[in-house]
């Protein structure tokens, strides 16, 4: 029985989602509750994709396999009594055998929080601390660059080789409450570290650095070091997943 479950973590104690040898990390911990549940069988999760390093998800999706049939409300309550506080399933539905949580992925929707008022220690594993003001006028000018169908090979990891860094941004904005700034990214799919990187480079732009312009050329260059810095971790937010 195939099941797909939506779920939220907090990544501030985890190295990323998936799974790596001597690492803490939320795929571990799902699926060894899992495992008990399935009478010690090993279950694997396969999720709609990676965060990393102290990023958070609020409605991440993955799916799994049990040999037995158990009522989602069941099953949800159990890995809950199981799993740490700062992972919470939402929501499990049963789903047909053929689906994928990673290939049939519609679009993803990203955040990313600012913080450009006084230092607030309480969300410091949640919102960057920026603490200093930018030119948001000169950020929403340039975010619209993102959208459309481009090459990012600018914005994800120098390391990251594939054949194909084509990735369509269908909508991007900046979203302003008092002192925080949301940044909104909803596209087909992201690579490695494209989200923050974007974010970075917003960030150049709205101290003056860069100009709104310059993405354009970013993204022609298709080269890493024409772009701004990795913006930090504790920031970024896996926002929703979406499938037809």
């Amino acid at each position: 029985m195939r099941y797909l479950m939506t779920f939220s973590y907090d990544g501030t104690l985890y190295n990323g989602y998936q799974k790596q040898p001597d690492k803490n990390t939320i795929q571990d911990k799902i699926e060894e509750s899992l495992t008990k549940i399935n009478n010690n069988e090993f279950v694997s999760l396969v999720a709609t994709g990676r965060t990393d390093k102290g990023v958070h998800a609020l409605n991440q999706k993955a799916h799994f396999d049990l040999n037995t049939n158990i009522r989602t409300d069941k099953l949800k309550l159990a890995l809950n009594s199981m799993l740490p506080n700062d992972i919470y399933i939402k929501d499990i539905c049963n789903i047909d055998n053929d689906f994928h949580a990673r290939f049939k992925v519609l679009k993803k929707e990203y955040v990313y929080k600012i913080n450009l008022g006084e230092y607030n220690p309480i969300d410091r594993n949640y919102i960057y601390q920026y603490n200093k003001k930018l030119n948001i006028k000169a950020m929403k000018k340039a975010i619209k660059f993102f959208v459309g169908n481009h090459n990012f090979k600018s914005f994800t990891s120098s390391d990251d080789i594939r054949e194909s860094y084509d990735r369509i941004i269908y909508n991007a904005k900046i979203e302003c409450k008092k002192d925080i700034i949301s940044i909104i990214f909803i596209g087909n799919g992201f690579l490695r570290y494209m989200v923050r990187n974007m974010v970075g480079t917003l960030i150049e732009i709205g101290e003056g650095i860069k100009k709104p312009k310059d993405i354009q050329f970013i993204l022609d260059a298709r080269d890493r070091t024409q772009a701004g810095k990795t913006a930090p971790a504790e920031g970024l937010y896996l926002k929703n997943v979406y499938y037809k």
